[in-house]
């Protein structure tokens, strides 16, 4: 299984470290946003996808969000 190296903090561009700083600092998981970095051309594209489809819809975003974690851990990843 291939893996997506993530960004250490002084590799990342200072817009993207300043967004995983935040998230960090406040107990998250900025794994996504180190992974992501690895394609600076699609970083900001994903995100206005990635944001209303998780905020949005039917299911509840707290639902979806175990639903990520769970297909994550089962594909062995660390986010």
């Amino acid at each position: 299984m291939s893996r997506i190296r993530l960004f250490e903090n002084d590799e990342l561009d200072p817009a993207v470290r300043d967004q995983v700083e935040s998230v960090e600092s406040a107990g998250g998981d900025a794994a996504v946003l180190r992974a992501i970095a690895n394609r600076k051309d699609m970083f900001d594209d994903y995100f206005r996808f990635y944001y209303p489809a998780h905020q949005g819809g039917v299911v509840e975003s707290d639902l979806k969000e175990l639903v990520r974690l769970k297909i994550a851990r089962l594909n062995d990843c660390v986010t």
